[in-house]
């Protein structure tokens, strides 16, 4: 009976196993297979006829995964192929960055990260890093602005007290006191500064309204009331609309090569975006150093984007060296003027 039992609970085991397998085929009978992929014949994607291990049509995988395992394989293999493309793309960008551009735009891009990637990875570095050390102010820095003024404006009126009471004593003892006066009409007008920099007055004053567009006027009032709303607005604009310098910096590249037709307008926006790739990597570096301490290392950082802007448009274009020389010159202009023009373009959508 013992032996009989043990066969028969085995048997309905297997009979619940099958039924239950049946059932959930019915159910859902597109699940994938045990070992989580699926065994297709057509493609998933576009529903192509496979003949290999990717589409022919759309080039995705044959059989896709639908286990945590396959998952975390996926997400090794992207890393390391990021990681490879990352080890073989700044080196060249920060050492040959035209020769670099020049092989991308020839067509090596599996090799090197694509300028779109690099841009938009280092736009979130950079400002990661700027929030991080606060170079672009804290919640409270405004209120420790407004605590320092009011401590100045003290200091300023006990000066202003002692120099009234020793004029008091000068005149009381018939001296002249014509300098003393002076003094006291500047400290005056200092106290009057600072008080109408910490309640803002100064901002909004009828002199400046006078002098003021009535078109921004409003613009005005509305950073004077909430500045600090409109500041994290501001960087906000800033992070989200960054892509706005690539079509604002090709065009001074035309005016670079005006005469020069191999190189087209896509020629130029590989060279921009990979130029201020660049540029975001250094100031990312020099908030680096500033938040371990080392400010005159980050200084330094100033004088590279000239040397990289030569060597970028020398090799890139594969231009002469006094040639090349006299491109950076104006190419630095230049980009004066694009983060000119960003700058007021955030401003403008930030604070409206």
């Amino acid at each position: 009976m013992g032996v009989r039992g043990v066969l028969m609970g085995g048997i309905e085991a297997v009979g619940d196993a099958v039924t239950g397998g049946l059932l959930a085929r019915a159910v859902e009978p597109k699940a994938g297979e045990a070992d989580g992929y699926t065994h297709e014949k057509s493609c998933l994607n576009c529903g192509t006829k496979l003949t290999g291990p990717y589409c022919s049509a759309c080039g995705q995988r044959a059989h896709i995964h639908r286990s945590v395992r396959a998952f975390f394989q996926d997400f090794l293999i992207a890393l390391f192929n990021v990681e490879g493309k990352i080890w073989r793309t700044l080196p060249m960008l920060a050492w040959k960055p035209g020769e670099m551009t020049r092989r991308y735009i020839a067509g090596e891009r599996a090799r090197f990260i694509s300028p779109v990637a690099l841009y938009l990875f280092t736009v979130f570095a950079m400002f990661a890093i700027l929030n991080f050390n606060g170079a672009l102010g804290a919640p409270g820095q405004a209120r420790n602005v407004k605590v320092g003024l009011d401590s100045a404006i003290t200091e300023q009126q006990q000066e202003l007290g002692r120099l009234e009471m020793k004029r008091g004593i000068e005149a009381a003892a018939g001296r002249d006191v014509a300098e003393l006066d002076k003094e006291i009409a500047g400290q005056k007008a200092a106290i009057s500064t600072t008080q109408n920099l910490a309640t803002g007055n100064s901002v909004a004053s009828p002199d400046v309204n006078r002098k003021v567009p009535g078109l921004l006027r409003p613009f005005i009032r509305h950073v004077k009331d909430n500045p600090q709303l409109v500041s994290m607005k501001v960087q906000d604009a800033a992070s989200k609309f960054s892509w706005l310098l690539i079509p604002i910096s090709v065009p001074f590249m035309w005016l670079l090569f005006p005469f020069r037709r191999k190189y087209n307008t896509y020629d130029h926006t590989v060279f921009v975006t990979y130029s201020l790739s660049f540029m975001m990597m250094l100031v990312v570096f020099g908030g680096i150093f500033v938040a371990v301490g080392m400010t005159s290392l980050a200084s330094l950082l100033f004088f590279v984007p000239p040397f990289h802007m030569y060597r970028h448009l020398k090799g890139a274009y594969e231009l002469g060296r006094f040639s090349a020389v006299m491109r950076t010159m104006a190419l630095v202009t230049f980009a004066f003027i694009a983060v000119g023009l960003f700058a007021a373009a955030t401003v403008a959508i930030g604070a409206s």
